[in-house]
């Protein structure tokens, strides 16, 4: 397995510069959420950087589980990874049209896969514009198909066990991406099937807190004093989750930023624990 790159961030500027790179491929990972009606393939259509290619989240997914883009399987993701033109000795810079929402979720997908040579363009396709760089639209890139080989990493995925056992005994180091009424149980769930309030002994580090007002990410000193406030020690053990697995990825990739490239995620978050009947939850 390939190392990691020193971040996991790079800017608009530093694709532009190795944009044309043989080695480099870019993903438009956009996902839009619940309640934005917003078709993130339709809008890969409209609106690109030039050559990217389209990570479609729902499709790339485990699509018989009930919960929302669940990891695929490891064959099914290199299957989707060659198809895409992305495969072995590739390096992958991955961007939504958020800024920085989703493209984490693809960033931490990779790495699962055994595939640690990708990194998140900071403020993604918004940067990209707000810089001047050309944009292409129309049909969808297809590249020559390549062979991607997946090696799957246990030790960043939690699932519904694992999260149950880190619960009762105390609930410690669990970071909660969702905004702060909804992890108090204040605020209706996008999802209505799903009780409101957060794992006990869990701990809110909302989205907006790592990110700037431009949607880019904060700088590591920056970051430090976010989890510092929230009472977190970055070298502890820890595992993140929100509503369905996509912000928990910025945490993730915020901690990645401070040195900790090996924290899970819970990959069916509070869509699979707010939705059964018999998990501990607690509120305010």
């Amino acid at each position: 397995m390939s190392s990691h790159p020193s971040d996991p961030l790079v800017d608009v500027h530093w694709l532009k510069a190795r944009h044309d790179a043989p080695d480099i491929r870019v993903i438009d990972a956009t996902l839009f959420p619940p309640g934005d009606k917003r078709d993130p393939r339709l809008a890969h259509v409209e609106a690109r950087i030039p050559g990217a290619v389209f990570f479609d989240i729902d499709e790339i997914a485990d699509t018989t589980s009930p919960l929302p883009h669940m990891l695929p399987p490891p064959e099914k993701f290199a299957s989707r990874m060659r198809r895409l033109g992305i495969g072995d000795g590739n390096r992958v810079v991955v961007y939504d049209a958020l800024g920085l929402f989703s493209a984490a979720r693809v960033w931490w997908t990779f790495r699962v896969m055994g595939h640690e040579d990708v990194v998140v363009l900071d403020g993604g396709l918004p940067a990209w514009t707000a810089a001047g760089f050309a944009l292409e639209e129309g049909p969808p890139n297809k590249l020559s198909e390549r062979h991607f080989t997946a090696r799957f990493r246990q030790d960043l995925v939690y699932g519904f066990d694992a999260m149950t056992a880190r619960v009762a005994a105390g609930g410690a180091g669990i970071l909660d991406a969702r905004p702060p009424g909804r992890f108090a149980g204040r605020d209706p769930e996008p999802r209505a099937e799903l009780r409101g309030g957060h794992m006990p002994g869990a701990v809110n580090v909302p989205l907006a807190e790592v990110l700037n007002a431009d949607k880019t990410m904060k700088s590591p000193a920056e970051l430090e004093a976010v989890f510092a406030a929230a009472g977190i020690d970055p070298r502890q053990p820890l595992v993140c989750t929100c509503g369905s697995g996509i912000t928990a990825s910025v945490l993730a990739l915020a901690l990645a930023r401070l040195g900790r490239w090996d924290v899970p995620v819970y990959d069916g978050s509070w869509a699979d624990w707010g939705g059964r009947a018999e998990t501990p939850i607690a509120a305010g």
